[in-house]
């Protein structure tokens, strides 16, 4: 067999091992990052004080009246840079 397609045939393949190891490395990191959001949200939660209940229906009227909910908030924000 020619050795030029031996040569490539094996750059080849440990090409594909170095993409596979990456790739499970990519795997990890986005598991490490989704971890680190979750615990961010969850003390955000925390420090906000609410409990699973409350953000529960606070998520469900956002979800119901998304606008409803920024146009209260941004009401709050007015009537708090006025005093």
């Amino acid at each position: 067999m020619n050795r030029k397609i031996e040569k490539l045939r094996k750059e080849r393949g440990k090409n594909c091992e170095e993409i596979s190891a990456l790739q499970g490395r990519n795997k990890e990191i986005d598991g490490q990052i989704t971890e680190l959001e979750n615990t961010d949200i969850i003390g955000i939660v925390r420090e906000s004080g609410l409990t699973p209940d409350s953000l529960s229906e606070l998520l469900r009227a956002m979800k119901e009246n998304a606008a409803g909910v920024l146009s209260h908030k941004t009401i709050k924000e007015e009537a708090e840079d006025e005093n």
